[in-house]
């Protein structure tokens, strides 16, 4: 039986619209996502190259890229940065992309959000995160055995800067930069709006509206069960990046 106490659940507080700067999750709110799985239609695991599944299952994030060490296991933390790297590193396959292309989407992924402020909206966060990558593009890339070509992480920093601008917001700029990574922005858009099952409303649940990705449906319920399983395994003890793992793996992804 759950000890956390319904009111100061997510759930319960994003009903009352008093959800706090930093968020993280319980098993109130892990219940209820759990009793609210949606009606899927049938689809089968996508199957990874060996690159993607090697990169996936060695992805170790550090805390100290956070701006904020408090959101590394927050709801914008390093599980919602792993899953929505696997997302990409799926979306980015589909798309066709060689596996330089899908690398560059899936690290791109995994850091869209270490430089968060808070939980809450946080506009510009995607802009802060692409300097930041920008800056560090060789650390991150050598941290899991690649090379950062000046091309690759170009384009990646520029998928992160446009991750929280909505489509109808872009400017000229944005319109122009958008062009120029090929399907990385919209593979990123498509991966972090996947995550959004981890939510404390329905009304935030992942909506195809809002991302250009003709596959974003096909994996709903593969994002569906990532969240769920990951969140579970990560309220009975595990840390997040082998909470994560365990999902992977409970998938046939590694």
């Amino acid at each position: 039986m759950s000890t956390t106490p319904p009111s100061a659940s997510l759930i319960h507080l994003a009903a009352q619209r008093r959800l706090p700067p930093h968020q993280y999750m319980d098993r109130v709110t892990v219940d209820w996502i759990g009793d609210n799985r949606p009606s899927f239609p049938s689809s089968r695991t996508p199957a990874l190259r060996a690159r993607s599944r090697d990169l996936l299952t060695h992805l170790a994030l550090p805390p100290q890229w956070w701006a904020d060490r408090r959101l590394y296991t927050s709801l914008h933390g390093v599980r919602h940065a792993l899953r929505t790297a696997t997302f990409a590193a799926v979306l980015a396959e589909t798309n066709g992309l060689d596996d330089a292309d899908v690398a560059t989407a899936t690290l791109a992924a995994a850091v869209h959000d270490c430089r968060r402020h808070h939980d809450r909206d946080d506009p510009g966060h995607g802009a802060r995160a692409a300097v930041w990558l920008a800056a560090n593009a060789d650390t991150v890339w050598n941290h899991v055995g690649l090379t950062a070509a000046p091309r690759l992480s170009v384009r990646a920093a520029t998928a992160i800067r446009l991750h929280d601008i909505p489509y109808e917001a872009f400017t000229k700029d944005d319109v122009t930069d958008h062009a120029r990574t090929g399907p990385i922005a919209d593979v990123l858009k498509a991966a972090d709006a996947l995550d959004r099952y981890r939510l404390p409303k329905l009304k935030w649940w992942p909506d195809t509206r809002y991302v250009h990705e003709p596959a974003f449906d096909s994996l709903r319920e593969l994002a569906f069960d990532l969240v769920l399983i990951s969140e579970q395994a990560h309220l009975t003890g595990a840390d997040g990046s082998a909470a994560v793992r365990y999902a992977l793996a409970e998938k046939g992804l590694v």
